[in-house]
């Protein structure tokens, strides 16, 4: 049973993934057929972020009354009725209507399921989690792409996604007894939350939430503006550097799926250390030059891929289980707090003084995240 029930919380994860890049894979067609600006696509995202951390927020209190294996199914069932919704608007308003549901369903299982992970499995299994929403988040582009090549459209694309999420929905409502046969440790269940305050206010907390923000504004900055430093920068043709930027993502798959195997000789923090360490070699390549562009790429997200899940799998450590899903529901609504702040952040500056700043700004921000994390270790010890 606790086998099938790891193996629901793989499929959630891959679930968790599929809709994060179909936006922008689909956008282009999008704003084409709703005659609105390419520019526009940053409303919607904008709006997703914010209800994404509004629902971080809420999934404390949620995962309470409720249980990890509730709110699972009902995010994802939310998440599966926006994409549909996606689907049948014809209009720039729907979507943004539709957004909202999006957003709340994707915060609350996101923050559930970490702490879920964290609490009942060893470090490998978060490494290998967050490795299957990288498999997830390239699968969803290539079925829009398979929609688009095959004249379903965008539409198509969107409600074959949906389908999927509605199948998962079904696969969890069903798999309901298998969560509650998995005892609860304190705090996972049960009681009264703390409240968000309360929870700033345990030694350490700021310190964490800080770090996600710092490692998600690295990361997603990274994901936004590298095709256009290959070739506003390094001079590549722009279908070159479309694909070429793709390989940070690549190296954060790869390198969850290594960082799985050594969990079993390294701590959550010596991991960390290791990927900061590495993403700053990568930063130091990419300076180097043109051709050394797509190493620095890869190599910065074979370092980032273990510094995540580790973060998430050390709260109940640092924290207390007792604490663990309030933190955690702080630390997912820091991360989307960088993601919505850092990476436009940079646009301005790069209009101002140009994308050659780019590894300069992440190297600034990995400068803030190490710093940050080690002062939590050292306030958490």
């Amino acid at each position: 049973m606790v086998h099938l029930l790891l193996l629901i919380i793989y499929l959630s994860f891959i679930s968790l993934g599929l809709p994060d890049a179909l936006l922008g894979a689909a956008w282009p067609t999008m704003s084409a057929g709703l005659a609105v600006p390419l520019s526009y696509a940053g409303g919607i995202s904008m709006i997703i972020s914010v209800h994404t951390v509004v629902s971080s927020l809420m999934a404390d209190r949620l995962n309470r009354r409720l249980g990890t294996g509730k709110v699972t199914a009902i995010s994802v069932g939310m998440t599966a009725a926006a994409l549909f919704g996606f689907s049948v608007s014809r209009e720039y308003w729907q979507l943004c209507l539709w957004a909202i549901p999006y957003g709340l369903g994707a915060g609350s299982v996101d923050a559930s399921l970490n702490n879920y992970v964290a609490l009942h499995y060893a470090s490998r299994h978060m490494s290998w989690l967050h490795c299957m929403w990288g498999l997830g988040a390239s699968v969803g582009p290539w079925l829009m792409g398979l929609a688009l090549s095959t004249g379903m459209g965008w539409v198509g694309g969107y409600r074959m996604i949906a389908l999927l999420q509605l199948g998962l929905t079904v696969v969890l409502v069903v798999s309901l007894p298998l969560w509650k046969k998995t005892a609860a440790p304190s705090g996972e269940t049960g009681g009264n939350t703390p409240g968000i305050w309360r929870t700033l206010k345990i030694p350490g907390v700021k310190k964490a939430v800080l770090a996600f923000a710092c490692y998600c504004a690295m990361e997603q900055s990274c994901m936004l503006w590298a095709g256009s430093y290959l070739v506003l920068n390094a001079g590549m043709a722009e279908e070159t550097a479309a694909a070429c930027a793709g390989v940070f993502v690549l190296g954060i798959a790869v390198g969850r799926l290594l960082s799985g195997f050594l969990t079993m000789k390294l701590s959550d923090k010596a991991l960390v250390r290791l990927g900061e360490g590495l993403v700053l070699a990568g930063i130091f390549i990419l300076l180097l030059g043109k051709f050394a562009a797509v190493p620095g790429l890869l190599l910065m997200g074979l370092g980032s891929a273990p510094v995540y899940p580790c973060m998430v799998h050390a709260t109940p450590g640092h924290f207390g289980q007792e604490h663990s899903q309030a933190v955690i529901g702080l630390q997912s609504a820091g991360a989307f707090a960088g993601i919505c702040a850092m990476p436009p952040l940079f646009g301005l500056l790069a209009q101002r003084f140009g994308v050659n700043l780019l590894p300069w700004y992440l190297l600034v921000i990995l400068l803030a995240l190490t710093l940050t994390h080690e002062s939590l270790n050292r306030k958490t010890a």
